[in-house]
């Protein structure tokens, strides 16, 4: 009997342990066939996300570019200002030579007509070939004074006095300053008032000459 108990244990044995790898082994399959469907599914469901957004990327400038640009503020301050022209001597230094050459062309035509448009107005208002006058001696000054000293030979000393008005303080300002006339009868004597005119020089001193006595001295 213990013989043939033996033998069943060892066949309940031998089956259990079987049973066992074999359920252990079941999941794991089960595991691995499960995991390759996820792998394959998520390259799958991520494919449609990346097209979606580089079609996202570009709509973007062509959205921009639709949307009509906002007409800009002249520049006001004095620093937008030299910005501004900053930026427009740069676009100008990008120019070709050849448009460079047409700009100074340009401006050489226009400078040409300013110039022919004064002269012009110049010999417009001169008239046509009218000749320039003549420049005369110019008018003599004359002033009038009175005689502080006849003592020397066809000469007298007048003393002319000035009054003016200051112009800030607005007080009267009395001034004088004397000259030497040439008297050629010495007809003056002192304490006359006289009127003496501009002359040419007729000595060192003497840049002035009698010409009436006005009122004798007491």
């Amino acid at each position: 009997m213990a013989d043939q108990e033996n033998p069943e244990k060892t066949e309940a044995e031998e089956v259990a342990p079987e049973a066992a790898a074999a359920e252990e082994a079941a999941p794991e399959a089960a595991a691995d066939e499960a995991a390759p469907p996820a792998e394959d599914a998520a390259p799958d469901e991520a494919a449609p996300e990346a097209p979606a957004a580089e079609d996202a990327a570009p709509a973007e400038p062509a959205a921009a570019a639709a949307a009509p640009s906002a007409p800009q503020a002249p520049p006001s301050t004095p620093k937008e200002r030299k910005v501004a022209a900053r930026a427009r001597r740069g676009k100008r230094r990008g120019a070709t030579p050849e448009e460079r050459a047409e700009t100074r062309a340009q401006k050489a035509a226009a400078r040409s007509r300013r110039r022919a448009s004064e002269k012009a107005k110049r010999t417009g208002a001169k008239g046509e070939g009218t000749p320039p006058a003549d420049h005369g001696t110019g008018t003599p000054k004359i002033r009038m004074g009175t005689v502080v000293s006849d003592k020397a030979d066809k000469t007298i000393t007048v003393r002319i006095d000035v009054a003016h008005r200051h112009r800030r303080y607005q007080k009267i300002i009395r001034t004088s300053m004397t000259l030497h006339a040439h008297d050629e009868r010495n007809d003056a004597n002192e304490g006359d008032l006289v009127r003496v005119v501009e002359a040419r020089p007729t000595s060192r001193t003497k840049r002035w000459r009698l010409v009436e006595i006005l009122e004798r001295a007491k």
